[in-house]
């Protein structure tokens, strides 16, 4: 019996040490993704029943407080800007010449009929500070081994209570995630269809949403176009005034 015991022990302390740090590769993500500053030209490509649509916006992001997006195209949306400054979100319409605050309940609308929230569109966290990680296990996403994570939220005031993420432990990206509500229902899904390096990191660059939620659309896939990271952004541009 007092053998049995040990040998219980010890394979459980081996199959301990085998398991991946679930927070040391969420923190590695975070680090791979995260930079002072930068600037991004993208394009959506939302699907609906009637058909497909092109918006390409550019983007300038400071830390994880700050953003500001401009639309380039079509004409119906171009001049259209957004500006996040903490946790208010600030919309500008060149057909109305307004600019409104978006709050509340509001932020969890379709961005121009896509798949993407104005929440998901301005969001930048750092998963770690946010979640607790636990490991699942590992599984194949485009021909690269991933590290499974379940991440649950430390506290209630939080979008997505909980999420599912495929990471590319080579590339420290995640590949795949579901992202659920308190009751666990599944209320987004996004997954990566191409990946780039730039600079000496790789990021996605073909990115498929799906707001499982909302039947109408087959999907908005999100293409990054341009990217430069740390680069210099004059502090005006993040400031109500630069909406007009």
């Amino acid at each position: 019996m007092k053998w049995s015991l040990i040998f219980c022990l010890i394979s459980c302390t081996a199959l301990l040490a085998q398991t991946p740090d679930a927070l040391a590769i969420l923190k590695k993500v975070d680090e791979n993704m995260s930079s002072e500053n930068r600037i991004f030209v993208s394009k959506m490509v939302i699907e609906s029943r009637r058909g497909s649509r092109e918006i390409r916006a550019k983007s300038y992001v400071r830390g994880t407080d700050q953003a500001f997006t401009e639309y380039l195209s079509p004409s119906r949306e171009k001049g259209v800007k957004m500006l996040k400054l903490g946790d208010e979100l600030w919309n500008y319409s060149p057909k109305s010449d307004r600019t409104i605050r978006i709050a509340g309940h509001m932020l969890r609308q379709s961005l121009m009929g896509s798949d993407l929230s104005y929440d998901d569109m301005m969001e930048n966290p750092i998963l770690h500070h946010i979640y607790d990680a636990f490991y699942l296990g590992e599984e194949e996403i485009i021909r690269q081994r991933c590290t499974i994570l379940e991440l649950k939220a430390k506290k209630a005031d939080v979008n997505y209570q909980k999420r599912k993420i495929w990471v590319d432990t080579e590339h420290n990206l995640v590949l795949k995630e579901e992202r659920y509500a308190a009751s666990g229902k599944l209320l987004k899904s996004t997954e990566v269809l191409e990946i780039m390096q730039t600079e000496d990191r790789w990021i996605p660059k073909i990115t498929h949403f799906k707001d499982e939620l909302q039947n109408q659309n087959k999907g908005t896939t999100f293409i990054i176009e341009e990217l430069q990271f740390n680069a210099d952004i004059p502090d005006y541009i993040f400031t109500k005034a630069a909406l007009k």
